[in-house]
């Protein structure tokens, strides 16, 4: 009996440690698929800050190109002015020279 229990334990201890075995080998596993979604996630957030500062490089360009855009449509306005009022005094101008 004694030698019977001893061969069931020495089983019972083999399970235990083949169920180990494969509980750490699992965890290994588990650890290394960590740790490349870690590597991932740092590769992806580096990118996502390159996006922003390049995102506000672009707002910045944009918002100087549309103050370069109105300053142009003012002084084609004022242009436009000085055009016709050019016209005009060209136009008063010949129009004396036309009378009988």
């Amino acid at each position: 009996g004694h030698e019977q229990l001893l061969t069931m334990m020495e089983e019972r201890m083999m399970d235990v440690e083949q169920k180990l075995r494969l509980v750490k080998r699992l965890l290994q596993d588990k650890v290394h698929q960590l740790k490349e979604q870690l590597s991932k996630n740092t590769k992806a957030d580096a990118m996502v800050k390159d996006l922003y500062v390049e995102n506000a490089q672009l707002l910045k360009a944009l918002e100087v190109t549309e103050q370069r855009q109105k300053t142009a449509e003012r002084k084609n306005y004022l242009l436009e002015e000085k055009i016709a009022n050019l016209n005009r005094i060209v136009k008063n101008l010949a129009s004396p020279s036309f009378s009988p």
